[in-house]
């Protein structure tokens, strides 16, 4: 039988962000960054349709997680979950198609969409309200569970309570710090990525995964890369070596093309690669 679930960041970084979800015939989005056309355009190159998509979730109200959601509100009758304070990025224009699809949660709540049981869990960003995602399923009568959270900018106990016992996790990897320290951005935004309500570096991301690790999860998919202060083959290094040689499948999502992480439920580590 081929694999039940996949996971895939259609493309993941400061240029927009969006991750598929797909259980057998429950199809969902976390994010939807970039332009509409271009998220089409992604899920086609995988092969699947906007017209699959059973609802989209937020993490948070920043332009590079909700940029393609206004034109797609406009063509789609897909819900859009997301925390009230998020969605009141969108009440500027309570005229705009967008309000018809919105649906508004306190930061933590949950959702039945099909197969899929997505729990939302507070993530510390600078932004009007963050959250991470949970999204748990049954599969041949036993429970899994695919954690996202980046745009973290330190390990809570939240986002650690969030991930806890996930099989697979899509988890940021924002920058290298001393690339960052040395690199062109101007100190205050320096300063602002390595607060506790900026990025997550390489190295924490590193050192959380192998908690989690330690505690049953199997796959890691490394995102939100900084172009500018980050290389795929540094964060992959340093989450290789926090795990210690466990047999825990590590990839880096790109940041424009389709990433996919290869896990499936009953398996070990499918692959491993940058």
């Amino acid at each position: 039988m081929s694999n039940p679930i996949r996971i895939v960041t259609l493309y993941s970084g400061s240029g927009g962000n969006c991750t598929y979800l797909k259980l057998l015939d429950t199809t969902i989005l976390i994010d939807a960054g970039k332009s509409a056309r271009t998220l089409c355009n992604s899920l086609r190159e995988i092969g699947s349709d906007i017209g699959e998509i059973d609802a989209i979730f937020v993490t948070h109200d920043h332009h590079d997680h909700v940029s393609a959601l206004e034109v797609l509100a406009k063509k789609n009758e897909i819900p859009i979950h997301m925390t009230d304070r998020s969605a009141a990025l969108f009440d500027r224009d309570p005229s705009a198609p967008i309000h018809s699809r919105l649906v508004r949660h306190d930061p933590v709540f949950t959702e039945e969409v099909g197969r899929f049981t997505v729990t939302s869990f507070c993530t510390p960003h600078d932004s009007r309200m963050s959250v991470g995602y949970r999204v748990s399923f049954v599969y041949e009568g036993k429970n899994y569970a695919v954690g996202i959270a980046t745009d973290i900018g330190y390990v809570s106990d939240s986002v650690r309570e969030g991930l806890r016992g996930c099989s697979a996790v899509v988890l940021e990897s924002n920058h290298d710090e001393e690339m960052l320290m040395k690199g062109r951005y101007p100190y205050e935004l320096k300063m602002r990525i390595r607060s506790r309500r900026g990025h997550l570096s390489n190295r924490d991301s590193a050192a959380f995964a192998a908690d989690l690790a330690a505690e049953g999860t199997k796959a890691f998919l490394l995102a939100h890369l900084s172009e500018e202060n980050n290389e795929p083959g540094l964060a992959w290094d340093e989450a290789r070596s926090a795990l210690s040689g466990l047999p825990v499948a590590v990839a880096v999502a790109s940041p424009d093309l389709p990433t996919e992480l290869l896990w499936e439920p009953e398996k070990e580590a499918v692959y491993d690669c940058r």
